[in-house]
């Protein structure tokens, strides 16, 4: 399957039942990580039918793609916070390139949104490398994807075992069939050994995977339910993550310790015929002629 098609897949599912319960969930949480972020440029890497950089304030805000197919509009959910605060990106799609190189000098990106692109990604190891590298020190990145040990993930598995065991091959799976599931844990594995240092990490979305919005409804109280005792088995994840630059900071502090004792220490003077000798702490000497 071609990016484009996993592409158009993932959009036209966005528009089922079940996506527009995942969306509006993901907006939410987006809209909340993203508006405290402060800096000059924001990126969203890819799904362009998703706003995740509708409520913040950077002056400059681009969203890129991988695919070339015309983003779908979708009814996205109103902003629950200030209205006044949610500014729309001017263009839906403002760069295509691959996320695996992306064309961007290192440090000049101050945040990141991913939303599904590690699932999508052709080297999810090497979008993420990419990530660290354009990311200022300091700069944040925001990672959405789906729990595959979730009751959503589990009939997906289920699904594809059936298909591969010759059952149900006309019937199409329930959530969409590109891409690699990534699991939470294994996403903050990755995230720890690029120098990043995780914030925050939330589930979202506990009711069963139903294809009717009438018993999605119905099972509504899930959610309350599921974040409180089975956090874990949530359909979705968000992780927003920290570049850190730790050894820059050893660097410097190492520095700053060198320096101290020279400037603290008293330097002994001695005067030889008229000329004086100042002996420094550590040997060193310097010589003034008067």
């Amino acid at each position: 399957m071609t990016r484009d098609e996993s592409s158009i897949e993932l959009a036209a599912w966005l528009d089922t039942a079940p996506g527009r319960y995942l969306l509006a969930w993901e907006q939410a949480r987006l809209d909340h990580e993203v508006a405290d972020s402060f800096g000059f440029h924001a990126l969203q890497l890819g799904l362009p039918e998703l706003e995740g950089l509708r409520a913040n304030r950077m002056p400059h805000r681009w969203v890129a793609s991988d695919s070339m197919h015309e983003p779908r509009a979708l009814m996205l959910p109103a902003p629950q916070g200030d209205p006044l605060s949610t500014r729309p990106v001017s263009q839906p799609v403002a760069l295509h390139c691959e996320f695996e190189a992306l064309p961007l000098p290192d440090a000049s990106i101050d945040l990141a949104v991913l939303p599904h692109s590690l699932e999508l990604a052709r080297d999810a190891h090497q979008t993420l490398r990419e990530v660290e590298r354009v990311l200022v020190p300091e700069g944040r990145v925001v990672i959405v994807g789906f729990n595959p040990t979730s009751l959503w993930g589990a009939r997906q598995r289920l699904g594809h075992l059936r298909r591969t065991m010759g059952f149900g091959r006309g019937r199409s799976s329930f959530l969409p069939r590109a891409g690699e599931f990534i699991g939470y844990w294994r996403a903050r594995d990755w995230l720890r050994l690029l120098g990043f240092e995780v914030e925050v990490g939330r589930f979202g979305c506990w009711r069963p995977p139903l294809s009717s919005d009438r018993w999605l409804q119905r099972f509504a109280w899930m959610d309350p339910v599921g974040d409180r005792w089975w956090p874990v088995l949530g359909a979705v994840y968000v992780i927003c993550a920290v570049k850190r630059v730790r050894g820059m900071r050893l660097v410097g502090l190492a520095r700053r310790e060198r320096r101290a004792p020279a400037q603290a220490a008293p330097a002994v003077v001695a005067r030889r015929e008229g000329i004086e000798r100042r002996i420094g702490p550590a040997g060193s000497s310097e010589w003034d002629h008067r």
